[in-house]
């Protein structure tokens, strides 16, 4: 896997932390349903890149 994949899921994953702390600090903010989306955006984003992770981990060990 590319270094920038890595690097960008690691960011994603700051980002998507970052804003669950900023949003647990202001329960006004679960009102808008856009919080909700870019959550699960997010969240999948990063959920997607720790699988190919995980795929791109395995497939070395096979080869190993």
């Amino acid at each position: 896997m590319p270094e920038t994949d890595a690097t960008q899921s690691g960011v994603m994953a700051l980002l998507t932390l970052s804003a669950l702390e900023r949003a647990s600090q202001d329960p006004g903010c679960w009102r808008e349903p856009v919080v909700y989306r870019a959550l699960l955006v997010s969240g999948l984003s990063v959920l997607t890149a720790a699988t190919r992770h995980l795929q791109d981990d395995l497939e070395a060990a096979e080869e190993a």
